[in-house]
């Protein structure tokens, strides 16, 4: 195992990390910017009407993206411990 090798399964790691975690700040940024947009128009400045429709977008997210999620984490670590024997020695 040389120093190639662990760079290349730790970018491995970033990616998957990346592409499960984008869905969910996608739609946060999406929601994020359709509420400064509107506080912006009306001048409403309510700090806890940036947070709540944010938080609410990525929960709604994570329930309709769970399984996707939970698969593509599954099969990341199935690969990590199917391989295992060739990481070792």
């Amino acid at each position: 195992m040389n120093s190639d090798f662990i760079i290349g399964l730790a970018g491995q790691a970033v990616y998957t990390v990346l592409k499960v975690s984008a869905p969910m700040l996608l739609l946060g940024l999406i929601v994020g910017l359709i509420v400064s947009i509107f506080q912006a128009t009306t001048q409403i400045q309510e700090q806890t009407l940036a947070f709540i429709p944010k938080i609410v977008a990525v929960l709604l997210a994570l329930l309709l993206f769970g399984p996707w999620i939970l698969t593509t984490l599954v099969d990341f670590t199935y690969n990590i411990f199917d391989n295992l024997y060739k990481y070792i020695g």
